[in-house]
């Protein structure tokens, strides 16, 4: 047995060749397990070095080692920590595209109001010898119609994977073709006033009824802002790029609009214009009835300046794809509001009460109104 020993000692402390009942565990010196990948070491308080947690790496950091690592290693701006926090992942890229539901249902909202509006736009060309069409100035009612359809239309500059040629686009497009639409509903509104200055006899403002005025007001008002985005472009253009700087899984890829004061500048202008229709058609809401316009008009502003009043605070407040939509969503209400308070009720008289779309009945309803307000 001593020669067994000698030769073969292991036999004797081997568990494997005891009896079961002799059989011991070996303790072990250490006082933590070691770390899994995706964790990191923690020295707990007031207890040996081998004593230690194992704490989840932070979102966005790995360990792929089994070793306790201490610190977990930052993954690369590009990509992100997976689910296990054992390896980096690219992240994301977010932008709002046609294939995603939101996407889809604001091109199906833009594309349904794109045809309604062509409609109406058709409506009107097809009754343009009715005395309704021709009582407000049929050829600036065309030009508004056409200005909204492109307003709607615009709204699909901003779906999509962004471009140069997109982002430099869509901000611009939008400003200049909503100056136009504004300063179409303000002449409507100065026309407005005239024909009813105009309309008593030896008026010297008779002379001004025309197409003159209107087009002088629509070329003036759009300049600036065409002055506006053109400097724009010029001094520090919109530009793709891809956002890295929030902590999140996702890349945000979308338009830097160059310097915010070129955007706010445009937006600013297109308030300010708003806001002087909307002055000028709340005191021309009284004039007579043929002439009533001013109401619809007053309203349709008073829709479109609430509309852009609550989309800068939640332009502001949101980020990514969800900030477009928000911007589309403003350019719809706006423009919808534009369309169905002008020309809903006139499409109304046109097509389901045309007894009323006589000259006989406007004159009678004009002659009314001047008797309540002599």
């Amino acid at each position: 047995m001593r020669e067994l020993y000698v030769l073969y000692p292991e036999i004797f402390f081997s568990n494997e060749c005891l009896p079961h009942s002799l059989k011991v565990s070996v303790p072990r010196s250490v006082c933590s397990e070691s770390c899994n990948p995706g964790y990191r070491k923690a020295a707990r308080e007031g207890e040996p070095t081998c004593c230690f947690d194992c704490i989840l790496c932070s979102l966005g950091e790995i360990s792929n080692d089994t070793a306790d690592v201490v610190q977990c290693l930052k993954c690369p701006d590009d990509q992100w920590s997976n689910e296990k926090h054992d390896r980096c992942i690219p992240k994301v890229i977010e932008f709002l595209s046609y294939e995603e539901p939101l996407g889809l249902a604001l091109t199906i909202i833009t594309t349904f109001f794109f045809l309604l509006t062509s409609s109406v736009l058709c409506i009107f060309l097809k009754y343009r010898d009715t005395p309704i069409v021709k009582a407000n100035n049929r050829e600036l009612s065309y030009l508004l119609l056409l200005a909204l359809t492109l307003c709607f239309l615009c709204s699909l500059i901003f779906i999509g994977r962004p471009m140069k040629i997109t982002c430099m686009l869509r901000q611009t497009f939008f400003g200049i073709i909503f100056s136009i639409s504004v300063s179409s509903v303000l002449a409507k509104t100065v026309i407005v006033i005239i024909a009813f200055k105009g309309n008593r006899p030896n008026s010297p403002v008779r002379k001004w009824l025309g197409s003159t005025i209107p087009n002088c007001i629509i070329f003036s008002c759009s300049l600036i802002q065409v002055i506006i985005c053109a400097v724009w472009l010029l001094c520090s253009p919109p530009f793709p790029e891809l956002s890295t700087e929030s902590n999140n899984e996702k890349i945000i890829f979308g338009c830097n609009e160059g310097q915010n004061l070129f955007f706010y500048c445009m937006l600013g202008y297109m308030g300010l214009l708003a806001i002087v229709s909307f002055i000028v058609a709340f005191l021309a809401r009284n004039l007579p009835g043929s002439f009533n316009e001013a109401k619809l008009i007053t309203f349709s502003l008073l829709v479109f300046v609430s509309v852009w009043l609550s989309f800068i605070p939640a332009y502001l407040s949101t980020r990514g794809k969800y900030m477009v939509a928000v911007e589309i969503f403003a350019i719809l209400c706006s423009s919808a509001g534009l369309l169905g308070c002008i020309f809903f009720p006139k499409c109304y008289i046109i097509l389901l009460k045309p007894d009323r779309n006589t000259k006989n009945h406007l004159m009678v309803k004009t002659l009314k109104t001047n008797n309540v307000i002599s």
